[in-house]
């Protein structure tokens, strides 16, 4: 089993200035299982953590997921095949590769459970294995 992770929570777990730190924080430590970062959300982070912390918040991520504290995904030619087709389906949406990634990743998972702080999205695009993913934090 494992948990796909979208950008704010580990952006929001990194920033102890973040409204949503001390939830997020909370979901990543006690997490049973495993957290699995998308390629695209890997670099988002990089860029979000330069915009608005600081080059060591990155650096000390990347020590985390280069010691296997997550795992990383990369997106399959399918899965960039099935985010055109998202992005084309909730293109009033304006619903981004990277969004349109972690719900491509989920579906090939098979996991129905993403953590996001991002509602606007998931909670209004339907994948293809399941009514509706359960957010957490």
């Amino acid at each position: 089993m494992s948990l796909v992770l979208d950008t704010g929570p580990l952006l929001a777990g990194l920033d102890a200035a973040d409204r949503d730190h001390e939830a997020c924080a909370t979901l990543l430590r006690g997490a049973t299982e495993d957290l699995v970062v998308p390629g695209l959300v890997l670099a988002e982070v990089d860029y979000w953590c330069h915009e608005r912390l600081d080059a060591d918040a990155w650096l000390s991520f990347l020590d985390d997921v280069v010691t296997g504290a997550y795992r990383v995904e990369h997106p399959s030619p399918a899965d960039l095949e099935r985010c055109h087709e998202l992005q084309r389906q909730y293109r009033d949406l304006r619903l981004g590769v990277v969004d349109a990634s972690v719900i491509a990743l989920l579906e090939r998972l098979d996991e129905r459970k993403v953590a996001t702080l991002n509602h606007r999205h998931f909670a209004v695009v339907r994948p293809s294995h399941t009514e509706a993913l359960r957010i957490v934090p």
